[in-house]
Formats: C-alpha cells, sequence, structure tokens
C-alpha cells in the first residue's frame, strides 16, 4: 500500500495529516514570493513540514482508506501499521524514503528524522492554476542616461536675433485663434440644426408606431396541452455504484449506467469530498436488497448498499 497517495489527496483539504505511531504532515499558507536574483514570481503555495512528536491516531488517514478501497476501518487501520513498520526498518538501515510529491524522510546523526519537503505539487487550491514565470529586467535608469547624453549633444539655443525677425509671428497667431474660434462656432451651429432635424423625425416615427401597435390585432390560439410522465427517484436506500473525487467522472458514470439500462443518478458527495453515484434509489429496504443482489451477480461485484437516515 502506498500511503503517500492518500496522504496526498488529504493534505489538499487538511492542514494535518498524522501517521499513526509514525509522524505528522502539516501545512502552511505561503504568499506569493518574488526571487529579485533570477527575477521569478512564485504564487502562493502550502509549504510542509514533519512533526514526528505527533503520532496519536485521529482516524483521518484510516477512514480514508477504507472508503477510498472499501475495506473496514479496522483492516485499514492494520494496513497502516504494517506499511509504518517497514518505513522504520528502512530508517534504521540509513535509507531514504521518499513521499512522491509530499518530501523525503532521512535519520541524521543523532537518529533523528529529518525532513526535506518537494515543491513539484502545490497543495493550496485557492492557486490552481497558477505557476511560476520569470521575467527579464528592466533598466529605467540606463534610459534616462540615454536621454540626457542626447539632449547634451544636442542642444537648441534661441539668439535675440532671431527673435527680433519673427514679429510677424503674433499677428498669424491671432489670425489662426479668430479662424479657430469662428471654426467652433459654424460648428455647433450645424451641430445643433442637426440635432433639431433628428429629433423631429424620431417623434414622427413613434407617432406612426403607437398608430400601428393600436390598429393591429393579434389573435393568440390556445395551445394543445402536454402530458409529461416523470418517474422521480426518491428513497433512502441507495445501490451505490462508485464514488469520484472529480466530478466530471461522476457525471460519466451516470451516462453509462443510463445506457446499460439503469435509473442512475447522482446522490451528493459524502463526507470525504467523493461524489456518489448510484444504480438506483429504493423506499423499501427489501426491495433494495434484492435489486442489490440482482446487480452484483450481474453487472458489478463490488456495490454495495447506503442508508441514509431519515432526517
Amino acid at each position: 500500500m502506498q500511503l503517500e497517495t492518500f496522504i496526498s489527496d488529504l493534505l489538499f483539504r487538511y492542514e494535518c495529516v498524522i501517521v499513526p505511531d509514525f509522524g505528522a504532515f502539516l501545512t502552511e499558507r505561503q504568499s506569493a514570493t518574488v526571487n529579485e536574483v533570477n527575477h521569478s514570481f512564485y504564487p502562493p503555495r502550502k509549504v510542509i513540514a514533519f512533526n514526528e512528536q505527533i503520532q496519536n491516531n485521529d482516524g483521518l488517514l484510516a477512514r480514508y482508506i477504507a472508503d477510498v478501497e472499501k475495506i473496514p476501518f479496522e483492516v485499514a487501520v492494520t494496513k497502516i501499521k504494517k506499511r509504518v513498520k517497514i518505513l522504520k526498518s528502512y530508517l534504521t538501515q540509513g535509507e531514504t524514503i521518499t513521499f512522491n510529491n509530499i518530501g523525503e524522510i532521512i535519520f541524521n546523526s543523532e537518529g533523528k528524522i529529518v525532513f526535506e519537503p518537494s515543491y513539484n505539487l502545490n497543495y493550496l487550491t485557492d492557486a490552481f492554476g497558477l505557476s511560476q514565470f520569470d521575467t527579464t529586467v528592466v533598466n529605467r535608469e540606463v534610459y534616462k542616461e540615454t536621454v540626457a547624453a542626447i539632449e547634451e549633444a544636442t542642444p537648441i539655443a534661441i539668439t535675440p536675433e532671431k527673435r527680433k525677425n519673427r514679429g510677424y509671428l503674433k499677428y498669424a497667431a491671432v489670425a489662426l485663434i479668430a479662424l479657430t474660434l469662428g471654426g467652433v462656432l459654424a460648428s455647433k451651429y450645424y451641430v445643433g440644426e442637426i440635432e433639431a432635424h433628428n429629433q423631429l423625425a424620431q417623434r414622427k416615427a413613434t407617432q406612426q408606431l403607437e398608430t400601428k401597435i393600436q390598429e393591429a390585432t393579434f389573435n393568440l390560439n390556445a395551445l394543445p396541452a402536454i402530458t409529461l410522465n416523470v418517474t422521480k427517484q426518491t428513497g433512502n436506500y441507495h445501490i451505490v455504484a462508485g464514488a469520484f473525487r472529480v466530478e466530471a467522472n461522476c457525471d460519466k458514470k451516470v451516462a453509462q449506467l443510463k445506457a446499460d439500462g439503469f435509473s442512475a443518478r447522482k446522490i451528493g458527495a459524502n463526507r470525504y469530498g467523493l461524489h456518489q453515484v448510484a444504480y438506483a434509489s429504493y423506499e423499501g429496504r427489501l426491495d433494495a436488497l434484492k435489486a442489490l443482489r440482482n446487480i452484483k451477480k450481474t453487472h458489478n461485484k463490488d456495490a454495495w448498499l447506503l442508508v441514509q437516515k431519515l432526517d
């Protein structure tokens, strides 16, 4: 049994996952960071740590394994104990234990556990789809120095003699201002005339439309009634076909079972966040057991009966 697969699944949803008699994997949220040396941006993430002092069994890992593998809780606890015993034997022999996408564990010279986290997988669901990206350096000071050098190389100077020879420019400026004001006034007058014409045309069009609406007669014949026979799935006894972490896979399973002739449907997520699919739901226990025996015999030997308590 590969414990790291189940531990990795739980780290997405919980901040502490305890492996009984071994230690606990802890997560802590870290904000986005910037590496000024290589100019890289890193999204927010969960940083993983390991604490060998926390070893009490809280049942979280065993319950999850029992639910996924469809085995009793006690069997899951026994499997964990056997795996932990093997891991400890590896550590005492000086070997390095690698948990995929979690980190590596070894014994140091003092016999203490040393954990080196892995950064291959970001367990922070809020940062899903965000990845590291690099950028180039923007050297603004270089551009400032370049512009300053150009200004020093090409100075602009105006001598008093040239100013005397250009006295006619002030008359040209006055004439230009007058022409501009005249053009603006004429443009405003022309625009006002166009707006008045448009408003008059719009009022006439509105009056004609209202007249046509008042003269029109609408005759809507009664539509024939349609009767639909819909069978609603009810009952607290569900024959479960499977549970899926991804809801899209849950929808595919429902479509597949309906194609095989079953009244399949989704019955919601369990306490571990897995989306459950049922072959059918029944009001009576005897009917459900009869259907379960038939499904186990002809379609799926791993099907099981889920009984929901009445509210």
